[in-house]
């Protein structure tokens, strides 16, 4: 037995709990890919609060705590301002709500480039602050030193190729990537150099399916794909997509329900009763026993 912190739901209040650690490994994550397939796709998703962690944690893999928590939770124009501590917050409250997948955190903007040494002390820090399994950084072949540095020193890392969202300015926009010759070698050469520095999975987002395909072939470390194919080993999508909290839906979201309409509705109804004095009722004021 083991104690980790669940959610009392009756008070919406963290409170630690003994509870059997049944919490899967990386290296769970890595054998789900035996000689080069995956029997059963892993699941991915986003989350940034601990009642996400814990609605979404049962039906997951891995929860990914994503630097999007800078456009979806604080309305950011992008990931790029969002800071380690902002990471750290978030990472902390989705492992506290959390008792089953593996739980990543992304490194920010400006937090790892530098050196191997810079992404070291920010990656450990996150880790001893969080709790989490391990990181997750943008880049490839750049990105080659500094993840084999971090997995040499016992930080397990996920890369992220292909559409990187930290380079939205570089890249010149958010459209899919690898339509030339050229960028379509470049994102094989980048998969292959992050899976032999050691990353334990990886991130494929916003590719041609064709590239999607010969990555998730080549390397013998899962593919989680994002706008990439359902030949990946797995797929992974920012949750507020998936729900519907957002009119706009990128082409590689499904939605699965329209959350946004379900708060609307809701809170047209709270208002109008609170208007009428319909709210509160009776059963949702105190006064003295009879």
């Amino acid at each position: 037995m083991s104690t980790t912190f669940t959610l009392d739901t009756s008070t919406s209040r963290a409170n630690p709990t003994p509870a059997p650690m049944k919490r899967l490994t990386v290296p769970a994550i890595q054998r789900r890919k035996f000689e080069g397939k995956t029997e059963q796709p892993l699941v991915m998703l986003t989350a940034y609060t601990a009642r996400q962690a814990q609605l979404l944690d049962p039906h997951c893999d891995m929860l990914l705590v994503g630097d999007s928590l800078g456009q979806v939770i604080y309305g950011l124009p992008s990931t790029l301002p969002v800071t380690l501590d902002m990471m750290i917050a978030h990472g902390a409250a989705v492992v506290r709500g959390s008792y089953h997948s593996v739980v990543l955190v992304d490194m920010p903007f400006g937090s790892y480039e530098a050196s191997p040494q810079q992404a070291f002390a920010s990656a450990s820090r996150v880790m001893a602050e969080t709790g989490c399994a391990g990181v997750k950084l943008e880049g490839g072949v750049a990105m080659a030193e500094t993840i084999g540095f971090l997995s040499q020193r016992g930080i397990p890392v996920m890369a992220h190729i292909g559409l990187t969202p930290q380079a939205v300015n570089a890249l010149g926009g958010y459209g899919a990537r690898g339509k030339s010759q050229e960028e379509h070698a470049k994102i094989i050469s980048d998969a292959r150099a992050v899976a032999q520095a050691g990353a334990f999975a990886m991130v494929l987002e916003g590719v041609m399916e064709d590239i999607a395909v010969t990555v998730t072939d080549s390397v013998d470390v899962p593919v989680i794909g994002i706008g990439a194919s359902s030949h990946c080993d797995g797929q992974v999508l920012v949750a507020e997509d998936m729900l519907g909290m957002f009119e706009r839906v990128p082409r590689f979201v499904k939605r699965y329900e329209n959350i946004a309409e379900t708060i609307g509705n809701a809170a047209a109804r709270y208002a109008q009763d609170v208007r009428n004095r319909h709210f509160p009722t009776e059963d949702q004021v105190y006064r003295p026993k009879k």
